[in-house]
């Protein structure tokens, strides 16, 4: 009989606790759901953006560098303004299909669609890393350049700096501010790359001849023409002149103040 009453006071007590859980159960299930931290798979873009840089990497960082932050002839397309405003492709993809060839950039048409697709998301990936990084590598913005005054410098090119003796803002620096923009316009107002030096040649029968230097060592000298003709002579029996406009630049160097290159930077931004 004890045995019988200790049984069902044990049942009831199982079913009680069974009830007890289900009304708990109940209570956690009417509670809203505590939202899991989702894990985002590796998006789309970062996919492309690796198949990207491996393809980057092979066929374009020797000129624009690995990083895509400029290289041994590229510039840094991270601060590049045709990149900068590139939507989707419409700008990088014709000059990687077409290259540059003024600029010394070939084309690249052996690219897939797709493949280029993933070169130009690694890019954008580059230039985005690039801007959130605190203290990262920087280049010079236009408006570091822009703080001289345009006046100023005008009268710099026209008067001390003798700039007009050279050149002209209608001749052969007309649209030179759309052709170099920044730091690249700086760089050539300071020290032109590849400028071409004038030869002037007195034979000793009193000839003159006037061309492009094309090459001078220790005993020749030799020019090419107006004609396209190249003519040298043994640097021991003529007399001749060389006019490099480089060597006008350096010897300006210890003349310039810091305002009249930002002078004549204000100046020469203004020639479009």
């Amino acid at each position: 009989m004890m045995g019988a009453v200790a049984y069902r006071l044990r049942f009831s007590t199982l079913i009680f606790s069974l009830l007890l859980s289900a009304g708990f159960l109940a209570a956690q299930a009417a509670q809203p759901a505590t939202p899991k931290k989702a894990i985002a798979p590796a998006s789309a873009s970062s996919e492309a953006a690796g198949r990207g840089k491996t393809l980057f990497q092979r066929d374009c960082a020797f000129c624009h560098g690995r990083d895509a932050m400029g290289g041994e002839t590229g510039p840094d397309l991270t601060r590049s303004r045709l990149v900068n405003g590139d939507v989707g492709g419409d700008k990088i993809r014709a000059v990687v299909t077409n290259g540059r060839p003024d600029k010394g950039m070939p084309a690249f048409a052996k690219f897939q669609p797709a493949q280029l697709a993933d070169i130009i998301a690694f890019i954008h990936d580059q230039k985005k890393n690039a801007s959130s990084k605190a203290g990262g590598r920087r280049g010079v913005d236009v408006a570091d350049l822009q703080t001289g005054n345009v006046e100023a410098g005008k009268a710099y090119f026209n008067g001390p700096g003798k700039c007009s003796t050279c050149h002209s803002p209608t001749g052969d620096l007309a649209g030179v501010a759309s052709r170099y923009i920044g730091l690249e316009l700086e760089k050539r107002m300071l020290y032109p790359e590849n400028a071409k030096s004038k030869l002037t040649v007195t034979t000793s029968s009193g000839q003159t001849l006037t061309g492009t230097l094309a090459y001078k060592d220790e005993f020749h000298v030799g020019m090419i023409d107006s004609d396209g003709w190249y003519k040298s002579w043994p640097a021991s029996t003529v007399q001749y002149k060389i006019d490099s406009p480089a060597d006008a630049h350096v010897e300006q160097f210890p003349k310039y103040t810091d305002d009249d290159i930002h002078n004549l930077m204000a100046y020469l931004q203004t020639l479009k």
